[in-house]
């Protein structure tokens, strides 16, 4: 019997390498307890399991995805004219909390040019996103 549930996807080599070099910002897309979109502009990871996001506990966006994992994720090119972008739609999960959580907003943090230690002691949350769709051009 086959699964309802779509598998996720595998990004292109082209994707992979847009989202991966230089590190770009991402805007993500949450839906609220009443249906109300809600974004935020992030950082984020791209590994073999999916993307990885990162956010302190509490926040809007963190609480939408425990109730509602769906998510859109959209990345573009930062320079003037340049129309490369990607969209992904998919379904985030929590993959770690306490301080596994810590680890990963630091080395994102490491990432994107930031002193880890400003994060010190602060209750992080991460999640795994699973992509179920691209959209966009990176040629």
């Amino acid at each position: 019997m086959r699964s309802c549930v779509p598998q996720p996807i595998v990004l292109s080599p082209a994707v992979r390498g847009f989202l991966t070099d230089p590190p770009r910002f991402a805007v993500i897309a949450t839906s609220g307890a009443d249906g109300t979109p809600h974004q935020a502009v992030i950082w984020y990871r791209l590994d073999d399991d999916g993307i990885l996001i990162n956010s302190l506990v509490g926040r809007r966006w963190p609480n939408d995805l425990q109730r509602d994992g769906r998510i859109a994720l959209t990345v573009a090119d930062s320079d003037i004219g340049d129309e490369r972008t990607v969209t992904i739609q998919g379904e985030a999960v929590v993959c770690a909390t306490g301080p596994r959580a810590l680890g990963d907003i630091q080395a994102l943090a490491r990432r994107y040019g930031t002193d880890p230690r400003v994060f010190d002691g602060l209750e992080r949350i991460s999640f795994r996103i699973r992509p179920r769709s691209v959209h966009g051009e990176v040629a």
